[in-house]
């Protein structure tokens, strides 16, 4: 390539509709239709499993209001990554970029690809599911069916997400109302029910509760793993629109309403399903709607499909913009900062995601690798808000649109010090070394190739075969950017790290 087009980089593109959109629908996947007991297994009452749901909802508002903070302080694409960069990296030569890079390497390589490919999973098992039921398919052929399925759809994601922001911008609404209209038939058939007198399982209360100071960290632990998503418009904050007003106010508009629904809909399920019919039916929706939905009952595999379809698009959407950022910092190959000349969109950042993706797909089992990232990400969730502490005395003069009281990040740095450590003490599982070992294998890659700066010769090759295939160049930086870590007002005011050399 002899000339690199003028103004080729990331567009912002998503307004505040579109950003509260992008939370709710990472935070409302498959979880609430198909496993909401797990709360309620915890507790041992309706009233205490009510309570947890909703304490789960105000600690995630907490964290994600610290989010806004560490978002408007930072302001580049990227959530954590960008934010222990800002905070840690000039402590310390080695030890300073070292949590940046163990999140992006962890984070992009292992967790996010598994968690998109069990997404897209259960999205075949209802997309396929009538069809199965209608065609008598023996568990072979449907679980061939399930497997193809899941790679069209995963095709069909990254597709989406390599062609076009503003494409992927009105699918993912379009799903996200669909989703939330599902799960308003839930409440409203509850609320039905309760008109109807179906109140006998909750006016049991707190009767059976036997949650104890023991157990109450597991039972905060399996509620606040259904709202993980609320940093989602800070991984992409260089993409929104006036993102010193819209990421406070998305989080704000779209964490007390996903909280709503999640406790609405338990309510719904206990107008007609006893604790033992919840803790023990394999779908909990899906009974739901053959007893209270009648000849609707078909919304809720529906929504389902459409829940897991729109959560895995948006998932990915948000993990090549951390790709994005990591590869522009030089924490991973440049090449995958790069930008579409065409398309605007972080072409091999998305491409890359789609082939990790595709090798969990056809892994086999790969729920075993995921169950340790419930308690990873507590972990980074708790060193987000030491960065945020730490920049308070850091970072003092940099304006803060919206700045939280310094006791909402130390008590959430405390609550995931202990929903990190809980898990590990109580129900030791082979789980927690895997994710030990992918946290080892980041210092592997991280000596040689980010702290030496080894290069090897065949990136080069690499990188310029990756442009001409896929006509992408370096994002352009904006004229008078100013210095790192400053805030820049107005939709159009970011800020951009130097462009660093692949070192991968």
């Amino acid at each position: 390539m002899t000339s690199i087009p003028k103004n080729v980089k990331l567009r912002r593109e998503l307004g505040l509709f579109s950003a509260v959109c992008l939370i709710i629908s990472v935070m409302l996947g498959s979880g609430i239709f198909v496993s909401p007991a797990n709360a309620l297994k915890n507790t041992g009452s309706v009233g205490m499993c009510l309570v947890i749901w909703a304490s789960c909802g105000l600690l995630s508002l907490l964290g994600a209001m610290s989010y806004a903070e560490l978002g408007t302080v930072v302001n580049k694409s990227g959530g954590e990554f960008s934010f222990y960069q800002s905070a840690f990296a000039d402590m310390h030569k080695f030890w300073g970029p070292l949590p940046s890079f163990i999140y992006s390497w962890v984070s992009i390589m292992y967790v996010r690809p598994a968690e998109v490919a069990i997404i897209i999973l259960t999205f075949s098992e209802y997309f396929i599911r009538p069809f199965s039921i209608l065609t008598d398919m023996t568990p072979e052929s449907e679980h061939t069916v399930k497997k193809t399925v899941s790679i069209l759809a995963l095709g069909i994601i990254t597709f989406i997400n390599y062609t076009s922001v503003k494409c992927f911008i009105k699918i993912q609404n379009v799903f996200t109302i669909c989703k939330v209209t599902a799960c308003i038939f839930v409440i409203v058939g509850g609320i039905y029910q309760l008109y109807l007198g179906n109140t006998k399982n909750l006016m049991t209360g707190f009767e059976g509760t036997t949650l104890s100071i023991d157990t109450l960290p597991i039972a905060f632990y399996s509620g606040l793993w259904a709202y993980d998503g609320w940093t989602a418009t800070t991984v992409v904050s260089e993409e929104i629109k006036n993102p010193q007003r819209n990421i406070l106010l998305s989080i704000l508009l779209a964490v007390p309403f996903v909280t709503m629904i999640y406790v609405l809909m338990n309510v719904s399920y206990l107008t007609v399903l006893s604790v033992a019919e919840m803790t023990s039916v394999q779908a909990v929706a899906v009974e739901f709607g053959t007893r209270a939905l009648g000849s609707f009952s078909f919304i809720i595999p529906l929504g389902v499909a459409m829940a897991t379809f729109g959560c895995a698009l948006s998932v990915q959407f948000g993990i090549t913009r951390l790709c994005f950022a990591a590869s522009r910092e030089g924490q991973m190959l440049e090449v995958f900062s790069y930008v579409s000349v065409k398309k605007l969109t972080p072409a091999p950042a998305v491409v890359l995601q789609g082939l990790l993706t595709l090798i969990c797909l056809l892994c086999g089992d790969i729920v075993v690798l995921i169950e340790f990232a419930s308690f990873l990400v507590w972990m980074f969730y708790g060193i987000s808000m030491a960065a945020l502490i730490v920049m308070r005395y850091t970072k003092r003069d940099v304006k803060r649109p919206f700045k939280v009281p310094i006791v909402i990040p130390i008590f959430v740095l405390i609550v995931s010090t202990v929903l990190f450590i809980t898990p590990i003490l109580s129900d030791p599982k082979p789980q927690f070394l895997i994710g030990l070992v992918f946290i080892l294998s980041a210092f592997l890659i991280y000596i040689p190739f980010v702290y030496l700066k080894k290069r090897l010769s065949i990136v080069d090759d690499f990188t310029k075969f990756i442009q001409y295939l896929m006509v992408v160049v370096p994002p352009e930086k904006d004229e008078g950017e100013a210095e790192e870590n400053h805030t820049v007002e107005g939709d159009e005011g970011e800020t951009e790290a130097p462009m660093i050399a692949a070192v991968v």
